[in-house]
């Protein structure tokens, strides 16, 4: 009988010691359970909270840049009607500031474009733009760009091939001065050939033309004003970029 009871007696606590352990595994394995589901709701509207962040940065970016687009089609444009440059078709130029409706618009949006790809292609190249990051960079490169475009304008030579050599060297000047890297050359250097052959079809549809064109329908010289525009454009865009991201670190 003492055998039988001492038999009993183990195994009764035996089962209470395995009931024990799977229910404390259980309650680790609900508690571990409850932990990642805290942790996967925080991750994901971690991640939402930045994507908003990043898109509401991005908008912001884009809105000024347009603005800047827009401000600085309507001044250059001015410029080049003031001189003869162009020419639109009687009753086009009833609009802001003596210019056609669609000008600034589609200059606002290429310099949205253009400044948003400029430090995109920067991150993904692996080429940070280091080289003179401030404003007062920025505003001196817009003041030489505003410059080409006046001496496009104004100064007479010769020729026209003597006025584009000038300006190629002033456009490359300002590339040099400003911007020196690769993904900056590469893109200004699309961003004139893209509104080069733009400009071409808009001329030869009869929306606007050129006095004394030298390159098909076109002055030579656009190509310089569209490239030292685009790396204009883009350092504004890096520079805005580069605002953004140091924000959140400040603060």
């Amino acid at each position: 009988m003492p055998r039988l009871e001492e038999h009993c007696w183990s195994c009764s606590c035996s089962t209470n010691v395995k009931s024990k352990d799977l229910s404390s595994a259980s309650w680790i394995a609900s508690k571990l359970s409850e932990m990642m589901s805290i942790l996967t709701s925080m991750l994901s509207h971690v991640y939402r909270s930045l994507y908003s962040v990043h898109s509401t940065n991005l908008i912001r970016r884009g809105l000024v840049l347009f603005t800047v687009g827009v401000l600085l089609a309507l001044v250059l444009n001015l410029l080049q009607i003031q001189r003869n440059v162009t020419l639109f078709p009687e009753g086009v130029m009833d609009t802001l500031f003596s210019s056609a409706w669609w000008i600034p618009l589609c200059c606002g949006t290429a310099a949205a474009v253009v400044g948003l790809l400029y430090p995109f292609l920067d991150s993904h190249l692996g080429e940070p733009h280091k080289f003179k990051r401030e404003w007062a960079s920025v505003m001196r490169c817009i003041a030489v760009f505003v410059g080409i475009n006046h001496a496009s304008a104004k100064l007479d030579f010769a020729n026209n091939v003597q006025l584009s050599l000038t300006l190629a060297a002033l456009s490359l000047g300002l590339w040099w001065t400003f911007d020196r890297s690769r993904s900056g050359f590469g893109l200004g250097l699309t961003t004139a050939l893209l509104a080069t052959l733009v400009a071409q079809f808009l001329v030869y549809n009869g929306i606007y033309q050129y006095t004394s064109p030298d390159f098909l329908y076109v002055r030579s010289w656009l190509p310089c004003i569209f490239f030292s525009g685009g790396v204009t454009v883009g350092n504004i865009g890096r520079q805005l970029a580069m605002g953004s991201n140091e924000k959140p670190h400040n603060d």
